[in-house]
């Protein structure tokens, strides 16, 4: 989608950040929705108990007599419903954001350096989140791919869609070959899971920090294995953005409803094959049907709520989700802080102590106070905090950040 802003402005003048009156509320409204589902995988599978209890036999878990029928519901939910399809979606609208700051820039001699600088201080922020904060981070692996992304973005109108579906179909295909970095044996994630329940559980900040660092080996595979989708997904965000989905009135916006419909369907209904083993299949293929689920549903989230933001009602009662999408980046650091203080032993320790629900319910929570701080802060000031850091860093000076009204 061509943009329409810098229209009058001589070639090679500067422009500077996408003014607040500018943003395109239903990626907003997309992106805040997306960021609660992120919260929601988070704190009930990752901050509440060690990641690698998702892929050892039960035999090895630790027993917890607490966890309720509504706990287990919770969690078929989750696994179903959202596990990975809300990283999907931020994935998408990541590639929709790199679109649009790619058109912001067109009239600007250093939109490539620009939009280096911005990857790489996403990159350096991701760096350190992962290292000091929490080490399921996601920054450091879109920044990654971003700079893949980018080269696209300055091909035809039709290259993003392209080579979305080819990396896509490299996906699935790369799901039925040996994995190139393999997951570690059963009797090394046993430990872990052991180890982990006691330093994070109890730890100081050096054990725990110490502990997420010899972890990263382990989680490696894992971001290994899906970074050939979060690129499509990026690319195909890019071509959702280009072929005008976000534009009222466009014709790519009527198939929106088909394409919500036929994802939330059709993406469920194979979400929930692969979660009860109703197909027995084999590991890649296994694979290759929980990728396509994902992708599936993810994309029917996002026509879904699109959609809904055509409609004045869809629109009012979706208006809170505007701010946290607008302070996404800050919120989803600030949840990682909290949710490192409330489950380390640094911290208040619950790690291992929970159950979904109860877990669940501290998000939710943490959530609604995000949501709260960041309508106040944004009647206030221009961006959120790590927003703003980011449009200084990019353009290599100090931005406006104070509202004029304020």
């Amino acid at each position: 989608m061509p943009s329409e802003r810098g229209v009058g402005r001589p070639p090679g003048a500067a422009a500077g950040p996408i003014a607040p009156s500018d943003r395109i509320a239903p990626i907003d409204i997309v992106r805040g929705i997306a960021l609660f589902g992120v919260m929601a995988i988070n704190v009930a599978t990752i901050f509440r108990v060690s990641v690698f209890e998702r892929f050892v036999p039960s035999r090895y878990l630790p027993i917890r007599p607490d966890d309720s029928w509504l706990d287990r519901a919770l969690e078929s939910i989750l696994m179903v419903g959202i596990d990975l399809k809300a990283l999907a979606l931020f994935s998408l609208l990541f590639g929709v954001g790199l679109a649009i700051q790619y058109d912001h820039l067109s009239i600007d001699a250093r939109r490539t350096t620009l939009l280096v600088r911005r990857l790489a201080f996403l990159m350096l922020v991701g760096l350190v989140h992962l290292l000091l904060i929490w080490n399921g981070d996601i920054l450091f692996e879109y920044a990654v791919a971003g700079f893949i992304v980018l080269p696209f973005l300055f091909l035809g109108s039709r290259a993003p869609a392209i080579a979305g579906a080819a990396m896509l179909a490299v996906f699935i295909f790369t799901s039925f070959l040996p994995m190139i970095v393999a997951m570690p044996s059963q009797a090394w994630m046993a430990q872990n899971i052991s180890d982990a329940a006691r330093i994070y559980g109890s730890g100081g900040f050096d054990e725990v920090l110490a502990f997420r660092l010899h972890e990263l080996p382990g989680l490696l595979p894992l971001h290994v294995a899906i970074f050939p989708r979060t690129v499509a997904l990026m690319l195909i965000g890019a071509a959702l953005w280009r072929a005008g989905v976000f534009r009222t009135g466009s014709r790519a916006r009527r198939n929106l409803l088909p394409a919500a419909a036929i994802g939330i369907v059709a993406g469920g209904v194979l979400s929930a094959a692969h979660a009860n083993a109703w197909l027995r299949l084999d590991w890649p293929a296994e694979l290759a049907l929980e990728g396509l689920a994902t992708v599936l549903l993810a994309g029917g989230y996002g026509a879904a709520i699109v959609l809904a933001t055509d409609r004045p009602v869809g629109r009012k009662l979706l208006a809170w989700a505007v701010p946290v999408g607008r302070m996404a980046f800050t919120n989803y650091l600030l949840q990682s802080a909290i949710f490192g203080w409330l489950f380390y032993g640094y911290g208040l320790g619950l790690f291992g102590k929970l159950g979904v629900g109860a877990a669940l319910a501290i998000g939710i929570g943490v959530y609604i106070l995000e949501a709260a701080f960041s309508a106040w802060w944004l009647k206030r000031y221009l961006y959120g905090p790590v927003e703003w850091l980011w449009r200084s860093a990019t353009y290599g000076k100090r931005q406006p950040l104070l509202r004029a009204s304020a």
